[in-house]
Parts: C-alpha cells; structure tokens; sequence
C-alpha cells in the first residue's frame, strides 16, 4: 500500500501541475510538442494532432514542452512569441495548480472531519463530568458565566486559571448547559492530563459537517499551512535549518510509509501538504523553476533583445543540472536517514 499511495500521491501532483501548464498553453494557442507524465523510457504514448502524450517509467516528474521554450523559433505560434502575459500565465499555472489542489484537499478533509459543536455527543464513565450531572445532548452555552458558542472555547475556558501543571485540581467551574429547551448549571472539577497538558472533564462534542464551513476551513489552513512554509524556506536561505534536512522522493515514501498507518485521510493531509510544496518551491526564483523563468520575462522585458532565448535556455539548463545534482544529494541522505537504519 505504500507503494500504491506513493505512486498516486507523485503522478496526481505532477499531473495537475503540468496540466495546468498544459491547459493555459492550449488556451494561449502556444504550440505543445509534448506533455508527459513521469521521466525515463516511455511505456506509453499517443499522438494526437500536434501534442504527443506520453506515460513515462518513473513517476517522479513530468513535463510539458512547447515550441520555443528554451530556444529560438520563428513558429507564430512558439511560446517566445507570445506576449508577456500570456507567457506568465502559462508559467504560473502549474503552481497555481498545485495550489488549488491542495485547498481542495483540505475541504475534502474539513468536510469528513465536521466542525466540532459544543453540544456533547459522550460523557465518560467515571469523569468529573459525569459526576457533575452532565448528560449526552447538552448543548453548553457558558462557564463561569462566559457564553461560549464554539468547542474551542470550552476548551480554552476550561485552562483559563491552569498554570502548567496540577496545583489547580480542587479549582471548580460553573458549567451551564441548555437541556431540553432549559437552562441548568453544574458544578465541575476538572482533572489535570498530563499526557495532553491540559485540564478535561471527559466530556466529547459533537460534530457538523456543513459544505460552506468546510470551504472557508479549507482556504484557512491552506493560508496558515502556507506562511509556515515560507518561513522554513526563509530559515533555510538564512542558515537557520539546515539542508540536510531536506527530503527527496525516498524521504516522501518514508513519510507516505509512517501516515498511512494512521489512516487514508491522513494521506490525503501529506498529499495537501506536498501540493502546496510543490507549488511555492517552483515560484522561487531561481533557474529552471516556474519563478525563475517568470523572473527572466522581467529582465528580458527590461533589458531587450540582450538576453537571447538561446542565452536563457543554457541558463535554465544549468539550473536542472544544479537541481539534479541538489537531488542526488538529498536522496543520499534519505538513504542514511530512512533505509540504513531499518538494516
């Protein structure tokens, strides 16, 4: 099954990136030659009309080439000869691909898991909550006398005294509930978990599973997943995480390998996360990237005719050759990390 995950996690991501560079070029009239899914020998391919499509033997990259890519071509209907922004476009849309993907995946996941309510759903045997008369259908709607109308309140309401640790036991709080239409308070003591760091009363909500929440929780944690992404990439740049720490395709499958014993839907969360890897990676600015190749469309805008097409091709070749050399690199010390242990 890790196999199985790890090829569809790496042929979905590169399928939805080159396509969208596919899509943009076909609706830009750009001349595709090729568009490929994976690298090495073909197992499969078909042509048809200008564009052959080809299914490769490793499915760990992809492609998609047009006329006048890295070279000059007097085709009217070569990549160099569209304006500025159409060749932008096409540039972008891998990532923004990529992007989409992963915010669709984290509705997907927002839907299955629901929103937590604060109506409880189970009160354990035996806890402060069950002790305190609580009841399953409860729907509670203040502590202390504070309104609460999301879970994530009860619980922060429930720590508002804690100090980090257990000197607070005998502290008791006023928990008022609406049953049946009526309005009921109980006292509760909240019990100190140290495995979880935080005081609880065995109590568990309910959830919602509403279309619309899970479209705005999506776009959320795709926000917050990507700031925490920019500022690793900041860290690396800086010195302050090392590049050993980067992982390759075997690092993937180690981490593909570890999630899906936790269940499908936590492979879907490493597909989301890798989606949007994929995508802000290819915007950094450097040669052989989507961001690289966008940030000479600036210079040659700026510059003329100085920088030839030929001139930026070798550049970008380059880059490919230094981002091989980057992965034969990382993959070595996944092979230390990952594989030697296991022997």
């Amino acid at each position: 099954m890790t196999v199985i995950y790890a090829i569809l996690i790496f042929c979905l991501l590169i399928f939805v990136h080159e396509f969208g560079h596919f899509f943009v070029a076909k609706a830009c009239d750009v001349k595709v030659n090729e568009f490929a899914i994976g690298m090495g020998p073909a197992i499969w391919k078909r042509e048809k009309g200008e564009t052959k499509y080809s299914v490769r033997v490793f499915p760990i990259g992809g492609y998609c080439t047009m006329e006048g890519e890295d070279e000059d071509s007097d085709d009217p209907r070569a990549f160099n000869r569209k304006p500025v922004w159409q060749r932008a476009l096409v540039l972008a849309a891998g990532s923004f691909m990529n992007l989409l993907t992963c915010v669709v995946l984290l509705i997907i996941i927002a839907f299955w898991a629901g929103t937590l309510t604060t109506t409880l759903d189970r009160i354990a045997p035996g806890s402060p909550a069950e002790a305190a008369g609580l009841q399953a259908g409860d729907t509670i709607v203040a502590i202390d006398g504070r309104a609460v109308s999301e879970w994530s309140e009860v619980i922060m309401d429930l720590n508002a005294d804690a100090k980090g640790g257990d000197n607070t036991d005998k502290r008791t709080v006023e928990i008022t509930v609406l049953r049946d239409g009526k309005t009921m308070s109980f006292s509760c003591k909240p019990e100190y978990d140290r495995e979880q760091k935080r005081y609880m009363i065995g109590i568990q909500s309910t959830s919602e599973h509403h279309l619309i929440d899970s479209f705005g929780a999506g776009i959320r944690n795709t926000g917050q997943m990507t700031v925490m992404m920019v500022s690793v990439l900041k860290q690396l740049f800086t010195g302050e995480v090392s590049v050993r720490e980067l992982s390759g395709p075997v690092g993937i499958v180690y981490a593909v390998n570890t999630t899906a014993k936790s269940g499908v839907m936590y492979v879907v969360y490493l597909t989301a996360l890798l989606s949007l890897n994929l995508a802000i990676i290819n915007m950094i600015p450097l040669p052989a990237l989507d961001g690289g190749r966008l940030l000479f469309l600036l210079i040659r805008r700026i510059t003329g005719k100085r920088v030839t097409d030929e001139m930026e091709g070798r550049i970008h070749f380059i880059g490919i050759m230094l981002l091989m050399l980057l992965m034969v690199y990382v993959t070595f010390n996944d092979v230390i990390r990952f594989i030697l242990p296991i022997f």
